[in-house]
């Protein structure tokens, strides 16, 4: 049975921290930013029969704009239509409905994230970032 939850308690860190680890896009995150990050974030995790299995998170005003992020479904769990059905309950929770402006970076999920209504930059022009 799967459940989504917000529940940060629920939580396995080190199942977050070790994909994340490994991911492109978070390779080397130390197990203190993974809490750090959890800490000041809206989490969703995804469980199979009590184990987590999946995570994302937001990074939110919850008036304007939703960040979505390191955003993961283990390996193992891949291909059943789970993190389509994780990405949905975080658009349908009640706290981010009044969001009107949805991010997120992704070198190789395009085609799903199309799927849930995301395009490309309009504007990419009018985008600017800095990373350190």
């Amino acid at each position: 049975m799967i459940e989504i939850s917000t529940d940060k308690n629920k939580l396995d860190i080190d199942v977050i921290h070790q994909f994340l680890t490994k991911a492109y896009w978070s390779e080397g995150r130390t197990n203190e930013e993974v809490k750090k990050s959890i800490k000041n974030s809206l989490c969703f995790g995804m469980y199979y029969n009590h184990k987590q299995i999946g995570f994302a998170r937001i990074v939110t005003d919850y008036t304007i704009f939703a960040y979505l992020m390191d955003v993961f479904i283990l390996p193992q769990y891949r291909g059943k239509g789970y993190s389509k059905q994780l990405i949905n309950a975080i658009h349908v929770n009640p706290k981010l409905q009044l969001c009107k402006v949805w991010m997120l970076k992704t070198k190789d999920a395009h085609s799903l994230y199309k799927q849930l209504g995301y395009s490309e930059l309009k504007y990419s022009e009018t985008f600017m970032e800095r990373i350190l």
